[in-house]
């Protein structure tokens, strides 16, 4: 199974890297100990900032922007993870998945994740990310994760899971919904479509 991860992060390290990793790796370890292997590739997409301003404005994707989108729309499973901006995700994720074609996401699971430096924020979740990929008919997992700062090393109390009680729910959440897609069906090259056709020929 092909595992994407999509960091809208601007400095390294960042915050929202970190919290991509762990979310990546939660699903992984889940995956795993259901019986798949899983691949993870992960997509910064503070390194395609320039590539994703040209193809907005030529239409045109640059290779490394196109392998980028590939990787999205070919994956098994999404966990997707950005920062907050003026209460919302940033313009560079935004950016990023106005180029994805509105059909390839759909019921594909998706993961959303956000991270700020207040839990203020937190309700960007519900009320932009969650409808943007409902709008892109992805099967977004119930359980979204945000991270505050205070979240980073807080265990939670007896009313709350902590930030590392949500990651592991989430990755459950994500691997479930991935283990239950039927397998995607292995492109034919054009020899095995030929002899398919030969085979469904009848002579009477």
């Amino acid at each position: 199974m092909k595992l994407t991860v999509v960091s809208a992060g601007l400095s390294t390290p960042s915050s929202t890297r970190l919290l991509a990793d762990r979310l990546a790796e939660s699903a992984r370890d889940e995956l795993t100990a259901r019986g798949h292997e899983a691949s993870t590739e992960v997509v910064e997409l503070r390194e395609l900032a320039g590539d994703i301003a040209n193809h907005l404005v030529t239409g045109f994707p640059p290779p490394r922007l196109s392998a980028a989108i590939d990787a999205v729309t070919e994956a098994d499973g999404l966990i997707v993870v950005t920062p907050v901006f003026t209460a919302s995700y940033s313009g560079l994720f935004k950016s990023f998945f106005d180029l994805i074609d509105p059909d390839a996401l759909t019921g594909k699971p998706v993961l959303t994740a956000a991270t700020g430096g207040t839990a203020r924020h937190s309700l960007v979740l519900e009320h932009a990310l969650r409808p943007l990929f409902a709008y892109l008919r992805a099967a977004v997992v119930p359980t979204a994760v945000y991270a505050a700062s205070e979240d980073w090393g807080s265990g939670g109390d007896e009313y709350t899971d902590g930030l590392p009680g949500r990651i592991r729910r989430a990755g459950t959440e994500l691997a479930t919904l991935m283990a239950a897609r039927p397998a995607r069906a292995e492109p034919e090259d054009d020899v095995t479509a030929l002899e398919r056709q030969l085979a469904d020929l009848r002579f009477d």
